[in-house]
């Protein structure tokens, strides 16, 4: 637009230019009104010109500010959302870690109260149990009152005899897996024998000292099942009402040892029997 304007006032120029070297062409009225046309035509013609210039600045100008403008809005309302973002993320990661931290205090919390609950229960059961004052006392204990006997009969010098005599070693030496092993072999091969309620006494006992509380119960309860006549019936029945305690099964170890006071009065274990159903019974 300006190169033509300043093209547009060369011509002009140079055509009064002209006009005035051929004055001397024509008279001086006709070439004065002549130069008066032209340089009216210029003025007008540089007026508009300006004018046309100063409207384009000035849109020009308020163009630039709409696009200042916009731009501002839109550089502000983004880092605004950006900061909205940031602000409701940080919020959230903060709910979430304190969830967390609830969640793991609430899990120590209960196990340590189970902790304290089971060492709270064997410390009050073994303090209310005169016959057994400490640990190895309480083995000591058992040993005595529940370990399988000599067998009797049949004779010393038969296999029979000697493979429960070293089954009963074993077991009262605490090998508890040879004497597992020496029980259950017995067992296989003398079915029959008038010793094998003794045999699956040991056996059960033996699997009470591996910690095998299931099977022993069901050994033991063979005892009952089969050999009810047994000498070795209230043995097993406190065999079974220790694994039935180590299982957690309080209401069944009680009710056994009730049945083992009442059957077996002047049994050698039934003094213990008493003792720990007390105990069982003291515990809330």
């Amino acid at each position: 637009m300006m190169k033509k304007l300043i093209l547009a006032n060369l011509l002009l120029a140079m055509q009064l230019f002209s006009m005035n070297s051929h004055a001397a062409l024509f008279d001086d009225k006709e070439a004065r009104k002549k130069i008066l046309e032209v340089e009216a035509t210029m003025t007008s013609q540089n007026q508009l010109t300006q004018s046309d210039v100063a409207a384009l600045k000035k849109a020009q100008q308020a163009l630039e500010q709409r696009m200042l403008a916009a731009e501002a809005v839109t550089k502000g309302q983004g880092l605004m959302d950006m900061q909205n973002q940031l602000e409701t993320l940080k919020q959230e990661v903060a709910r979430l870690k304190g969830e967390l931290e609830v969640a793991n205090h609430n899990v120590e919390a209960t196990a340590q109260r189970q902790k304290d609950l089971y060492g709270d229960t064997d410390t009050r059961l073994r303090k209310l149990e005169d016959g057994y004052p400490s640990e190895a006392a309480v083995k000591a204990k058992a040993a005595e009152a529940v370990a399988p006997p000599e067998a009797a009969t049949p004779s010393n010098n038969t296999q029979e005899f000697q493979l429960l005599e070293l089954a009963n070693g074993l077991s009262k030496e605490a090998k508890h897996k040879d004497a597992y092993n020496a029980y259950d072999k017995f067992i296989k091969d003398y079915p029959n024998s008038a010793l094998v309620a003794e045999a699956l006494y040991g056996l059960g006992y033996s699997q009470y000292a591996l910690k095998n509380y299931k099977s022993s119960i069901a050994t033991q309860q063979k005892v009952l099942d089969l050999h009810p006549k047994s000498p070795k019936v209230a043995d097993a029945m406190m065999s079974m009402a220790n694994s039935q305690i180590q299982l957690g099964q309080v209401p069944n170890a009680k009710k056994t040892l009730r049945d083992l006071i009442a059957n077996f009065p002047n049994s050698d274990v039934t003094p213990a029997a008493q003792k720990r159903l007390k105990a069982l019974e003291a515990i809330k």
